[in-house]
């Protein structure tokens, strides 16, 4: 008689600081705040995001990672900065969020495929947007009735939704693997808050 066993998932943490390394993007700042925010969790899954972004006439970047580890989600983002009154020399910021995953309330995937009647194609974007009500999105409109004559106020009507964190890839944009790998964290994500509440 074979006895199942459950092994615990393997731990991801040495990819994780590969993907950090391979952007160039102030690795060894990136990897101590995600290092820190870990705290010594196995890491099951992991996306690593770099997104130029254009200000005036300067190129500035930054960066997202997102983290799975058994009990915590894991969000650190990293911003470089021209100096200021404060700092004068350039630098970077780094925050990290670490959320339970019973607190995760909704994993919203979103897939852009073209030419759907052509056959199986794999989605060109994808947009994965986490809620666990840290904020929340309320989109209100006046509201109305069915008589196109009438002018009585009837208030206003909404929808309150969560938004606390979306990633938007596209394969023009980042690359065929980005798109993927975005949809593979999802699928883990998705299946640890399955049964976390």
């Amino acid at each position: 008689m074979s006895r199942a066993t459950t092994e615990p998932p393997a731990d991801r943490a040495a990819e994780l600081r590969t993907a950090i390394d391979r952007t160039g993007y102030y690795p060894e700042v990136v990897a101590a705040a995600v290092t820190d925010a870990v705290g010594g969790e196995g890491v099951i899954s992991f996306y690593v995001h770099h997104e130029p972004t254009f200000e005036r006439d300067e190129v500035r970047r930054h960066q997202s990672v997102i983290v799975l580890t058994p009990t915590r989600l894991i969000l650190a983002h990293t911003d470089e900065h021209t100096g200021d009154d404060l700092l004068p020399e350039p630098y970077t910021s780094t925050s990290t969020e670490a959320v339970a995953l019973s607190s995760v309330t909704s994993v919203v995937v979103t897939r852009m495929v073209t030419s759907p009647t052509d056959g199986p194609t794999p989605p060109v974007e994808a947009v994965l947007t986490i809620g666990w009500g840290g904020v929340s999105r309320m989109d209100l409109e006046p509201a109305t009735c069915s008589d196109p004559q009438c002018d009585a106020d009837h208030g206003y009507t909404g929808v309150l939704s969560s938004d606390d964190f979306s990633l938007r890839v596209s394969a023009a944009a980042d690359g065929n693997d980005a798109v993927g790998g975005l949809l593979g964290f999802a699928a883990s994500l998705s299946a640890r808050t399955r049964g976390a509440r």
